[in-house]
């Protein structure tokens, strides 16, 4: 029997920007079968037809382009209870509804999981139920490993889906193609001959309505913690004897549990993280981050973050990992960088060239190779440049396929539990040591490319 949904936060911005569009590929695309149904739980005072309007209004902005019909089967399969998430007696009647296993989708905020797997914990759940927790998992290591627990006591870990729809971006998943099926790049892929990498994702956008979770995270936990340090992995990893669930994600854990955990003077040296001040983004006119509505300016969060980390294990020692975010910027970069080291010895006689870059470009879905050439002219003059491809669009976006990997059971690209406790290891220093002052909140205008890191 095809589990039925039970999305908790149904009236929340990522059930209506993300799920209820997702939804609407998965069942146009075949892989949602006639019989599920999915149940939506909040605290709003809404009936079914209410939240019917709702997510059919919300279709209009985020899936303009959606089929009528599908849309319509979408919209005839949702229902709606109105429950507070830790009230055990009503999630009770809630799940006395759905026969048979269910999906949980936590579409809530951070501070909401422990409370509603604990209420969850006490239930009876049908047996062949899954749950799905959104980033961030936990807020910091201790609360990981409690939520882990809990999780544990109701479900067995291969139901367990702690998602990052990072990992469901095609060019993400190139990382491993190309690594793993051509012989040229892995005998490359080392400190002999890689001397930097850089991961980054700058943003545009500020803060989206999202004060009230982005304030109390930061972009250290919102982007680094999770998202950034699942890209390093990839790049960072051993081959995997094959790409299921145990195998990929044994290797992308001992990748985590080689990153060195700073003392505070490392930290010192090797993290900066900066906030934005007025500026103007494209036509956009920003306010200091510390005046937007919903912010506390004692909070001092950070809206970019810079780190270099440091992976000890014989493929990368002394190769450093430069991972950056940050939100407000003059343009979207979103890539990942790889820097080979120049030629041993030039015998041209010019100033040496640019040594070999290879992007990923992750938004549009590119590669590039940056590789040095005989130009015109001079057989001897070098020219750069640079051999690009566009990547194979996806079918299906990041969120639909995420789904899918739920409704199938494949954990392959779910984060396992030792996966987010490692993760929350390399960060819980800096975060202490930002805490306490060690490394100024230095500041950036808005619509700048970032702060003076000297």
């Amino acid at each position: 029997m095809a589990p039925d949904f039970v999305i908790f936060g149904a009236a929340g911005d990522l059930t209506s920007r993300y799920l209820m569009p997702a939804l609407v590929h998965v069942i146009k695309a075949g892989h949602l079968d006639p019989d599920v149904a999915i149940l939506g739980v909040s605290r709003q005072d809404w009936t079914t037809d209410r939240f019917r309007e709702h997510i059919a209004d919300r279709l209009k902005e985020h899936a303009a382009n959606a089929d009528p019909e599908t849309v319509a089967d979408l919209l005839g399969r949702l229902d709606y209870r109105q429950a507070d998430v830790t009230d055990r007696a009503a999630l009770s009647s809630i799940f006395d509804q759905v026969k048979g296993p269910a999906i949980s989708y936590l579409a809530l905020p951070p501070s909401l999981f422990i409370p509603t797997v604990e209420t969850l914990a006490d239930l009876d759940l049908p047996e062949g139920s899954r749950i799905v927790v959104e980033k961030p998992f936990g807020t910091d290591l201790d609360s990981a490993r409690r939520l882990n627990r809990l999780l544990h006591d109701s479900f067995d870990e291969n139901a367990v889906f702690r998602v990052d729809h990072f990992l469901m971006k095609q060019t993400i998943q190139n990382v491993l193609g190309l690594r793993f099926a051509n012989r040229i790049f892995e005998m490359l892929w080392n400190r002999d001959h890689i001397e930097r990498v850089e991961i980054t994702w700058d943003e545009t956008v500020a803060l989206e309505d999202r004060a009230s979770y982005y304030d109390r995270s930061g972009a250290l936990r919102d982007m680094i913690q999770n998202h950034l340090l699942q890209l390093l992995t990839l790049v960072g990893m051993e081959p995997p004897i094959s790409v299921n669930a145990r195998d990929l994600r044994d290797r992308k854990v001992d990748v985590l549990r080689a990153v060195r955990r700073y003392d505070p003077d490392e930290v010192e040296r090797l993290t900066r993280r900066a906030r934005y001040t007025a500026g103007q983004v494209g036509e956009t006119t920003l306010p200091d981050y510390a005046a937007e509505d919903g912010v506390d300016p004692d909070r001092r969060t950070e809206t970019f973050a810079q780190v270099t980390f440091h992976i000890d294990n014989w493929r990368w020692s002394g190769v450093p990992f430069v991972v950056r975010t940050g939100k407000a910027m003059a343009a979207d970069r979103h890539e990942i960088v790889i820097h080979f080291r120049p030629v041993p010895h030039l015998a041209f006689a010019q100033a040496p060239p640019p040594p070999n870059v290879f992007r990923f470009h992750l938004n549009p879905d590119r590669m590039a190779l940056g590789v040095n050439i005989n130009g015109p002219g001079d057989p001897f003059d070098l020219e750069h440049i640079e051999l690009k491809t566009d990547c194979c669009r996806q079918e299906l976006p990041a969120y639909a396929r995420l789904l899918i990997d739920v409704l199938e059971g494949d954990t392959m690209l779910s984060i396992r539990d030792d996966e987010a406790e490692e993760s929350w290891r390399i960060v819980e220093p800096i975060l202490h040591a930002w805490s306490e002052g060690r490394v100024p909140l230095r500041e950036y205008p808005a619509g700048s490319t970032g702060p003076d890191l000297s």
